[in-house]
């Protein structure tokens, strides 16, 4: 189901004709000759499909990007009774629900009902946030723009990927790295409606003009992403595969793959979640200069995202994606010495351009991982789901950390965030290098990939 990720897939069915299960494609597949009648509609709905993958990301992704404006607000003036790491679980289960949801959304994609898909997640998405409009209990915030907003974007993220995976022959890497750009675009949009509009309109008419904006680009997006893939992907019954593989769980390069994603994941978006309540309650900015901060890394990911994305299509996936593993995780480090608004701005720059690689790299490299091109699919879910708990887990360990020795969210021990952040990247990063190893060793891949 989701073999759409591989850097090198292609589509070779014409487009009239029935297309089957995504992961069934084959190095053979690739290197036959597509029909001129394909090439000539991926062209144009290609572009098309793209552009609407870039607003869902913009929705889904940005969303969660833009959870640090969310966490400072709440943990500051909406909710400070709760805790920092009360809080954090809100955007973490949105955020674990968003990737889990893959195991659902996938086969069910598979099967052909891309449109029910993202009709519905488009729906629940939007509900979820009108719903936090009305919320003013902590449990109304977390079932509202934790479980349905985390649900709706589930149902999203895999069949906006998919489809425009399946319209690209050459450059899909590319082709995936402009979608997955829309996520940072997102992330400085959300932050700079949230951090304008909280002051004049209130917190309730904050939330429903984000929701009427992502109602907006959902639309757009499904006009873009449905309109030229009108006809169902089917697939026949002998095609349907499990969730699970059992032969997975003895393959060591596939452990090896699971735990660097998973290292990677558990420190990747928790500096983003405590950026905003770092500048503010550490270097004494206004609320306004430390949304600044967390769009200025935003900012820098779009360009990190495209930018690495081009360098691992000429270089590397692998290199491109240790290379990124470990420079986050030094530059979380490097976080502590931030004790002047000049240099967090400055760390805030490059992290978000260096980490932002690490969602786009991982699925090219995993096309080397499994033995079994038909069940590319099944195990990279696996592997997916397995990470996904660190998008759970991280910034509420992370703010766990910071609350040990604190008085509150206003004098959080910032020390634990930035070491729990970059041990656990670095470890991830080290944990890649095993892989690359065991990839040489077990399925003898030379080169970089």
């Amino acid at each position: 189901m989701l073999s759409m990720f591989s850097e090198k897939g292609t589509a070779t069915a014409p487009v009239d004709s029935e297309i089957t299960d995504l992961a069934h494609i084959t190095e053979a597949e690739e290197s036959s000759e597509i029909p001129s009648t394909f090439a000539v509609k991926s062209k144009v709905h290609g572009c098309l499909q793209v552009l609407g993958a870039f607003f869902i990301f913009f929705n889904v992704w940005g969303l969660n990007l833009a959870f640090g404006s969310f966490q400072s607000f709440y943990a500051l003036t909406y909710i400070p009774s709760s805790t920092s790491s009360d809080i954090a679980w809100i955007g973490t289960v949105q955020s674990w629900l968003l990737i889990v949801g893959g195991l659902l959304s996938g086969p069910l994609f598979d099967l052909g009902y891309n449109q029910s898909l993202i009709i519905v997640g488009s729906i629940l998405g939007v509900v979820g946030m009108m719903m936090l409009s009305l919320a003013h209990e902590y449990y109304a915030m977390f079932l509202s723009q934790g479980v349905c907003v985390g649900l709706g974007f589930g149902l999203l993220y895999v069949p906006a990927m998919a489809l425009v995976s399946r319209s690209f022959t050459t450059r899909r890497a590319v082709a995936l790295g402009v979608s997955s750009s829309g996520a940072p675009v997102g992330g400085i949009i959300y932050t700079i409606m949230f951090n304008q509009l909280i002051s004049k309109v209130g917190f309730p008419w904050t939330v429903r003009i984000i929701a009427f904006l992502m109602l907006a680009l959902f639309i757009a997006a499904a006009i873009m992403l449905l309109g030229p893939d009108r006809h169902s992907v089917n697939v026949k019954p002998t095609q349907r595969r499990s969730l699970i593989d059992l032969r997975a769980f003895k393959d060591l390069p596939f452990w090896s793959f699971a735990i660097g994603n998973f290292f990677l994941y558990l420190g990747y978006i928790t500096p983003f979640y405590y950026i905003p309540t770092y500048a503010e309650t550490k270097l004494g900015t206004s609320r306004s200069m430390g949304s600044n901060v967390l769009m200025i890394s935003q900012a820098s990911s779009v360009i990190g995202r495209v930018g690495l994305t081009l360098f691992a299509h000429y270089f590397g996936s692998m290199i491109a994606w240790i290379i990124c593993g470990v420079l986050s995780g030094v530059l979380c480090i490097c976080w502590i010495t931030t004790d002047t608004l000049v240099r967090f701005i400055l760390f805030a720059a490059f992290y978000g351009a260096i980490s932002g690689a690490l969602i786009p790299l991982p699925p090219s490299v995993f096309a080397h991982v499994c033995p079994d091109p038909k069940s590319l699919g099944t195990w990279f879910g696996m592997a997916q789901s397995l990470s996904s708990f660190a998008s759970l887990l991280g910034p509420p360990i992370a703010g766990a950390l910071a609350s040990i020795g604190s008085d509150g969210s206003e004098n959080l021990n910032y020390l634990g965030i930035q070491l729990f952040s970059g041990i656990v990247m670095c470890f991830g990063a080290f944990q890649l290098i095993i892989l690359w190893y065991l990839l040489y060793k077990k399925r003898g891949k030379t080169g970089l990939f």
